[in-house]
């Protein structure tokens, strides 16, 4: 019997004798890389899209919107403090015509101490001594009378440790709506997110007393510290991956169950946000509107890929044709909103009262989402809303959202977006999918893709047949291998974003997500590095290569940076041993090079019991004009090398090498967004 370090010392020769893949690398390269290729696509697997999640506000069902008064299910995440009557109600008098529901309050008598209710959140609140969070409510007493008092807007834990709290006056004659707004300031951190928000009185001396309370809110310090604006740790963690675009507002977020459910540009700003029941079965309060997306994009850099609404919702139903002028008219006013000139448009007329004059950038626009689902009318929703906006925004591209080339439309679309979630090993073995598209002057906006499940004949089942609940190391490395392909195709892919983007740990309707979160923490997937490493080092020139085998386990793309005279190499590794290469540049190379590396366990994950066991590792390792590199086990490779001064530059040609052409089919898994 052989012993095992035999065995080690043959496995070790085989490997050292084992040929190495040679790269040859052009000097001239085949295309410029689109600055927007990678990007974002907003959707959060969480109640709403974005309540709880990216969007800051604090309080769960804190205007009581699209709820049933006097149900206890109106009560979602509130609750009374010693004895307090409590009850949602239809106001007689709303603090706005979108905000129809009340909290009314009685104070029984009898009562001493703090007297009041409280709100857990969005399963939790995180409470961070030195941060100043803003509490604000509206108040009104029904009926008039001579009270007076104090009431405390507080946090404190589940066990009733006061950790910050602030004061303000209620008066009894106030029969009309007030607002109260109030900074707390805790001097204590809490060990746990289960912590509330509190509003109280003294029971003793509002004994009796009756009260309704509308609209509140209760946000911690924001990223860039933006009105109504993001969650610093989720909105840095999307800051880290320098992405070039936002697609928003979401994929399904967009169409609503119903036409009446659909999402609505000029309904989404705190109170005139009537809020409507989200895609999934949750209450989306819209309290993240569309002036909070377009400042977002402002901050990261990044430019909006904005869809409209299109006629179809996912109930099935769409528009007919002699109905469609309403909703075109929407669209018009919505990207009015995000470009128009004030003095000739009352939505753009809005946008500077809001505090922004100047337009936003905005180049592209979707007419609707995943309109594979309904082609049969597509094709007539498509012609309406492409010329008309066409005919508005002559310098605005529209992306067409039904399958490539079926049906067939007019006017023929200038860019398609397209979705897939599929294995692991879908991924890989269909890296060179765009390769055989025609270059015809079609552009390609790979809006949604993730590996979701092992198992390629029950994508949406549970875990235990196939389904991730986080992104693995193998999944993050056959996304890398797609995504060498959307980097050599990138002639006429231009822009591409992993979905969706952000998901609650435990209150979630889909997995995996590229980043997961809770109340206090946000998780960085394996998927995530991935998107971070291509989009830091995308480069802005394609150099064309050695082609990695269709049916291998081995993939690569190599760019240049002319700024900083660099050669990046992305490799994806999705075998379960090592693979050696030999990279041959026509370039005078530097001695060393950058070597970021994320590799590991196939089927592990960053979770939130262990967040850090998938991190890119950075290295200096040796090169040259001629190199080895042997690429670990289910890895994804950066290598940066510099080329030495005094080398050629290379050259892009004026127009795109290849004509290529196919049949254009779908490449769609399954729907997810």
């Amino acid at each position: 019997m052989w012993s095992l370090h035999c065995i080690g010392l043959v496995s070790l020769a085989l490997a050292r004798v084992a040929a190495a893949v040679t790269v040859t690398v052009s000097a001239t390269a085949s295309h410029p890389i689109p600055s927007t290729l990678w990007g974002q696509m907003f959707e959060v697997r969480y109640f709403a899209i974005g309540d709880g999640g990216l969007y800051a506000e604090l309080l769960q069902n804190r205007a009581f919107q699209q709820v049933t008064p006097g149900t206890s299910a109106a009560l979602t995440a509130w609750a009374a403090i010693n004895g307090a009557g409590i009850s949602v109600v239809q106001e007689s008098v709303p603090v706005s015509t979108a905000l129809p529901n009340a909290l009314h309050v009685t104070i029984p008598t009898g009562k001493t101490g703090a007297v009041g209710f409280s709100n857990s959140g969005y399963t939790g609140i995180k409470v961070a001594s030195g941060s100043t969070y803003a509490a604000s409510f509206y108040y009104r007493f029904p009926t008039s009378s001579s009270f007076s008092g104090s009431v405390t807007i507080g946090l404190q834990s589940s066990t009733g440790q006061v950790l910050g709290s602030a004061t303000a006056t209620l008066s009894g004659s106030q029969t009309t709506w007030k607002q109260v707004s109030v900074t707390i300031n805790p001097t204590t951190s809490a060990s746990a997110l289960t912590n509330l928000f509190t509003v109280t009185v003294d029971g003793a001396a509002a004994s009796g007393q009756t009260i309704n309370f509308a609209m509140f809110s209760l946000f911690p310090p924001t990223f860039k510290n933006r009105p109504n604006g993001m969650r610093v740790d989720i909105a840095t963690a999307l800051q880290e991956m320098g992405p070039s675009f936002f697609r928003l507002p979401g994929g399904n977020n967009l169409e609503g169950q119903t036409t009446a459910t659909r999402w609505q540009w000029n309904a989404t700003a705190l109170r005139r946000t009537i809020g409507r029941t989200g895609d999934w079965g949750y209450v989306n309060t819209d309290g993240l509107g569309l002036f909070e997306y377009l400042t977002w994009c402002e901050d990261l850099g990044m430019q909006p890929i904005m869809a409209v609404w299109s006629g179809y919702s996912l109930g099935g139903t769409s528009v007919a044709s002699t109905g469609l002028q309403p909703y075109i008219q929407q669209a018009i006013d919505q990207i009015n909103f995000v470009v128009g000139d004030p003095s000739a448009s009352a939505a753009a007329a809005l946008r500077s009262s809001l505090g922004h004059p100047a337009p936003f950038t905005l180049n592209y626009v979707e007419i609707g989402n995943e309109d594979f689902f309904a082609s049969s009318t597509y094709t007539y929703r498509w012609t309406a809303f492409a010329n008309a906006l066409k005919a508005a925004f002559p310098a605005i591209q529209f992306i067409a959202t039904s399958d490539v080339g079926s049906p067939v439309l007019s006017p023929v679309p200038t860019e398609y977006d397209v979705h897939v979630y599929q294995t692991p090993t879908w991924f890989a073995q269909n890296s060179f999918y765009y390769d055989s598209f025609a270059r015809g002057g079609t552009k390609y906006f790979e809006g949604e893709y993730a590996a979701i499940s092992t198992n390629s004949s029950n994508l949406f089942g549970t875990p235990s047949q196939g389904r991730l609940t986080y992104p693995t190391m193998q999944s993050a490395a056959g996304e890398a291998a797609f995504m060498t392909g959307l980097e050599r195709n990138s002639d006429i892919v231009f822009a591409a974003s992993y979905a969706p983007l952000l998901g609650h740990i435990t209150a979630n309707q889909w997995t995996p997500n590229l980043l997961a979160f809770d109340a206090g923490s946000v998780y960085r997937s394996t998927s995530f590095y991935v998107q971070k490493l291509f989009s830091l080092n995308r480069g802005d020139s394609y150099l064309p290569s050695t082609l990695p085998s269709q049916t291998g386990t081995l993939f690569w793309s190599v760019v240049r940076q002319t700024s900083t005279n660099q050669i990046i190499i992305k490799v994806s590794n999705t075998a379960a041993s090592a693979a050696p290469l030999t990279f041959v540049l026509p370039f005078s190379i530097s001695s060393s090079g950058t070597l970021q590396l994320l590799t590991g366990t196939a089927t592990a994950s960053n979770t939130p019991t262990n967040p850090t066991l998938f991190a890119p590792v950075s290295s200096t390792i040796s090169t040259g004009s001629t190199f080895n590199y042997n690429a670990p086990a289910v890895s994804v490779s950066v290598i940066t090398l510099t080329i030495a001064s005094g080398t050629a530059s290379t050259t892009t040609p004026t127009t795109t090498i290849g004509t290529a052409s196919g049949a254009m089919q779908s490449h769609f898994g399954q729907c997810g967004g």
